[in-house]
């Protein structure tokens, strides 16, 4: 079993930055990728970012040009900068490490709130 670590949620007011961190509790080789998904209030949970294990990136089209996606495979580790947030970005965060098609395993979760 692995358990995806994560840190950096919290609260913040519109425009700000928040950084999003996730590291898994022992090393898994050759994964797919890892990424960030959310769940605002009241809707399902949705991709913000991924990243493989090439380093072949992909965006929600609601985050691109605002958010960024970085990671170190060989250590499990995941980041996502988060720059001018808005109301919108409100939700909890998951991190997602995928082995393949067939086997993900999912933080718990860290809550991101923007509000003034």
């Amino acid at each position: 079993q692995v358990q995806l670590v994560e840190s950096g949620g919290g609260s913040v007011q519109p425009g700000g930055s928040l950084r999003l961190s996730c590291v898994a509790s022992r090393i898994i080789f050759s994964i797919y990728s890892m990424g960030w998904y959310r769940q605002p209030p009241g809707k399902q949970r949705e991709l913000v970012a991924s990243i493989t294990r090439t380093g072949v990136t992909n965006y929600a089209d609601s985050v691109k040009g605002r958010f960024t996606i970085s990671g170190d495979n060989a250590k499990n580790t995941v980041y996502l900068q988060m720059n001018s947030l808005k109301p919108e970005d409100t939700a909890v965060y998951y991190c997602n490490l995928r082995v393949s098609v067939s086997l993900d395993y999912w933080g718990q979760g860290t809550q991101v709130t923007v509000s003034s």
